[in-house]
């Protein structure tokens, strides 16, 4: 289908004739901020759910500021860094949870993907008073619900801070880099189950339960860092690779009136597993926890009764390929639960019983619920985001906890997200399509009716409609039997008795989304800017992505790269057909999982594809951490043919086109090694290439002018291996288009 679009040239009719400027989109402009999004930072809903604190910034001042939700209008600044001491600025905030006081963050440093450590305080709303928590940076403070101890990790060991005696408590003692780690995860756990906070308080703050991590016999990674001093540095961490060892993982629990600390065993039928949730129940003895085989295809929820030391297995997930781990379990009042699952082939919404029992499936379709935003137990209402308008769109729904009543509350075509009030009374939904750029907007959760717009994107808008650019268009191509999503971007003086050169875009990885009705992100300017130099770009999501049902997804278990690449491949040789696509001038790229098959992409498929360019990429599971490689892959050790056969470091003889390799020599995620092993088979095979390291660089290779340059090598790069005959289909119209009116 085709959007109608802001991207539109602007006309302006004089004596009947109309004219538009076609100014160009620069690299620099894409990389400087000049298309940057306004949002809503740090949003918070408080207690009384009429009111929500954002995080603000303004001349380098940060506050909290308190906005109504019926007038939309800023009611105070509950706090401002501008009458504090000792902190000029802090970058995020957090309530305790009667909201009496808050934790500020300020001097955050990142250390891995999600993991910070910084300088915090406590800033009590009353009495407007200032305290720090520790002169050391730590990790992950986290209030006890009554706000009266904070505890927070420091070089892996958990600690309580009393906030009325100023005592201090340390939970554990053993934590050591590299060997034991207690309260937070390691590196696998904070990038594959996307958690760093290894420790809960319960419901009434006398107890906390954590994780135990010992990585003693967990293989150690090292990388170089050249910019530090004179001699490089390095940097070491355990890493746990695809059939390696893991971390030993166990769970224990500390009570705050004896101040000692125990262990929680549950009888598993396995020995090798991962806890990747944690979660108290409303009742302050009972504990949930998710235990998951190794394989991950077996995963099991137990209750832990923490005064009698007894667990019961309370529900079983298992799957022929792997069970996701959510974040979308929740307790109910008579601690009945939530629960989403696959297991009747798409996402959907369950209601249990406290002891397992299953009480309704809540949401039925083939389609899949996306987001879960949680129960409303006044109207008896639970609220979810899904795929029910087609899977490249969001759309925000209610229904009763029966089934029943199911209710659309939005209205627009795009993708939609929530953030309810705490008493779901509003919402503040997040809209964006690729014709719309962000939007805010205050809604009654009752009726779906807008109250009032709060933030927008029109100014960015209206700059838009100054560029020459192209609208992205939507549409399904049929590739081995499946009908895949698709979006083009022609250019906009396009003619179809031309011929163009065409740049693929990928991702492909297990349960993504590439093609997806939404506002730009960085990359669509690029592609915009390729396109207006004569370029066709095109994105497809082949088998293996998401939110198109469990078979659909799971269709590439235990063969990654084998039927993504013949999808991307046959997607080419498709448009390759075309009349004005140059079926001898076809490119693809990608980063990550989408380098991995940009790769492949052109090595299986040499006689399609003219050039490849691959950012940060797997070349070798083999070299890839352990809970994301075996979820789809099992291990080495038991599927060695499907490791080696679709991995492009096995395929670089077949190499015949123009290849452009990249990776960050810091990447802690996709190590650099991956791109010196391919390195060094492409050249023991003679195969010539381009290649290109950024010292000290992480997987996503930004800082300073980092990305300019990067996204400056690669535009040369398409433009020295495609752009070669690009000759009238490129030929710039004039800067001013007269159109008979």
């Amino acid at each position: 289908m085709r959007f109608p679009t802001f991207f539109a040239i602007v006309f302006f009719i004089i004596t009947g004739f109309v004219s538009a400027q076609n100014k160009s989109i620069t690299l620099e402009e894409i990389w400087d901020g000049t298309f940057r999004t306004k949002g809503m930072q740090s949003l918070h809903s408080m207690n009384n759910g009429k009111q929500y604190s954002v995080l603000s910034y303004e001349s380098g001042q940060t506050s909290i500021d308190i906005y109504d939700y019926a007038t939309s209008k800023k009611v105070k600044t509950l706090i401002s860094s501008s009458d504090l001491e000792h902190i000029s600025r802090f970058s995020d905030y957090s309530f305790n949870d009667n909201e009496s006081k808050i934790i500020l963050a300020t001097e955050e440093e990142s250390i891995f993907r999600r993991s910070k450590k910084g300088i915090y305080f406590i800033y009590d709303v009353k009495t407007q008073t200032l305290i720090k928590i520790s002169d050391n940076k730590i990790q992950e403070p986290t209030f006890s619900p009554s706000g009266t101890h904070v505890a927070y990790v420091y070089e892996n060991n958990l600690y309580v801070k009393d906030l009325v005696s100023d005592k201090l408590i340390k939970v554990t003692s053993d934590g050591e880099k590299n060997k034991i780690i207690n309260g937070i995860t390691d590196w696998v756990y904070e990038e594959e189950f996307s958690f760093v906070r290894a420790y809960e308080w319960n419901v009434d703050g006398s107890k906390i339960a954590f994780i135990r991590f010992d990585e003693t016999n967990v293989p150690e990674f090292s990388m170089d860092v050249y910019s530090k001093s004179l001699y490089p540095g390095q940097e070491s961490f355990k890493y746990p690779k695809a059939g390696e060892a893991n971390s030993l993982v166990s769970l224990h629990l500390f009570e705050l009136t004896t101040e000692k600390t125990s262990t929680i065993k549950v009888n598993k039928s396995y020995d090798d597993f991962y806890i990747p949730r944690i979660k108290w129940t409303n009742e302050p003895n009972i504990l949930s926890a998710h235990y998951l085989n190794r394989h991950q295809n077996v995963l099991d929820l137990w209750m832990i009764d923490t005064k009698k030391n007894g667990a019961i297995l309370t529900l079983t997930e298992t799957d022929k390929a792997y069970v996701d781990v959510t974040d979308n379990l929740t307790f109910l009042k008579d601690n009945s639960f939530i629960w989403t699952s696959e297991k009747d082939g798409f996402n959907h919404i369950y209601h249990y019983s406290k002891d397992g029992k299953l009480l309704n499936q809540v949401t039925k379709g083939a389609w899949e619920v996306t987001a879960y935003y949680g129960y409303d137990s006044m109207t008896n209402r639970i609220y979810y985001q899904s795929v029910e308008n087609g899977s490249i769109n969001r759309d925000v729904y209610a229904i009763s906890l029966d089934g029943k009543n199911k209710m659309r509350l939005t209205k627009r075509e795009g993708t939609n997200a929530a953030d309810f009030s705490a008493d779901f009374t509003y919402f503040i939904n997040s809209f964006s399509s690729a014709t719309t750029p962000p939007e805010y907007t205050l809604v009654d959760a009752k009726t779906g009716n807008v109250i009032k717009k709060l933030v927008d994107n029109d100014a960015l808008a209206q700059k838009l409609l100054n560029y020459n650019t192209s609208v992205k268009e939507f549409s399904t191509i049929e590739i081995n039997g499946n009908s895949l999503n698709m979006w083009t971007v022609k250019p906009s003086n396009f003619d179809s008795k031309k011929s163009y050169p065409l740049f693929m875009y990928q991702y492909s990885g297990p349960g993504s989304q590439q093609v997806a009705n939404k506002w730009n992100s960085t990359n669509d300017y690029w592609f915009q800017m390729l396109a207006q130099k004569g370029y066709i770009v095109v994105c497809v999501d082949g088998r293996g992505t998401g939110f198109k049902g469990a078979d659909f997804k799971k269709v590439t278990q235990n063969e990654l790269g084998k039927y993504e690449v013949e999808d991307q491949i046959n997607v080419a040789k498709q448009l390759g057909k075309l009349d004005y696509i140059d079926e001898h001038r076809i490119g693809i790229w990608g980063w990550s999982y989408g380098g991995f098959m940009s790769s492949n992409a052109l090595f299986k498929g040499n006689d399609v594809f003219k050039m490849a360019i691959a950012a940060a990429p797997v070349t070798s599971w083999r070299f890839y951490d352990s809970v994301y490689t075996e979820r789809y892959m099992t291990t080495p050790q038991e599927n060695a043919t499907g490791y080696d056969d679709n991995s492009p470091i096995n395929h670089v003889d077949k190499l015949k086109g123009d290849f452009l390799l990249i990776h960050g020599s810091a990447d802690d995620n996709v190590h650099v090694q991956n791109s010196f092993r391919m390195i060094d088979a492409l050249i023991q095979a003679n195969k010539q290439f381009e290649w290109m390291i950024y010292p000290d660089k992480n997987h996503s290779i930004y800082g300073g002018n980092t990305r300019l340059h990067l996204y400056s090598k690669m535009t040369n790069f398409i433009d020295s291996t495609l752009g070669d005959k690009i000759e009238s289909a490129v030929a710039k119209e004039n800067n001013t288009l007269n159109i008979q009116g």
